[in-house]
């Protein structure tokens, strides 16, 4: 049997942050507005309930080219989604860190780009 090695809390911490935003990683909180927290949480419900219709037209064999202008509107409303997040992590996770000189970030949100982009 493989003995199990367990890691200390400040290692585990470490990997957590690894690779992420040095300005958003896990352990700080990203203050949000409230009217940017309710329009992502109604943009995100609405694409959930999208994404809920289309596994019932396919359940129900519903023609494929149908299923496929869903698939698209949804993949249309979750980019949104990601521009509105993208735009306020830039405005504010991304300025704080170039104030403070660390100009590393820019490599962290060209990293993004390219995933969204």
């Amino acid at each position: 049997m493989a003995e199990e090695v367990l890691e200390k809390p400040e290692q585990a911490e470490k990997k957590a942050g690894e690779g992420s935003c040095p300005a958003c990683s896990s352990h700080k909180h990203t203050p949000r507005s409230d009217q940017m927290k309710r329009d992502v949480d109604r943009r995100i419900n609405r694409a959930i309930g999208q994404l809920n219709g289309i596994k019932n037209m396919v359940d129900s064999d519903r023609y494929c080219g149908d299923v496929l202008t869903q698939l698209a509107a949804v993949e249309s409303a979750v980019k949104a989604i990601s521009r509105i997040v993208m735009r306020d992590h830039l405005e504010t996770c991304v300025v704080e860190q170039v104030q403070e000189g660390n100009v590393e970030v820019v490599d962290e949100v060209m990293d993004l780009f390219k995933k969204f982009y």
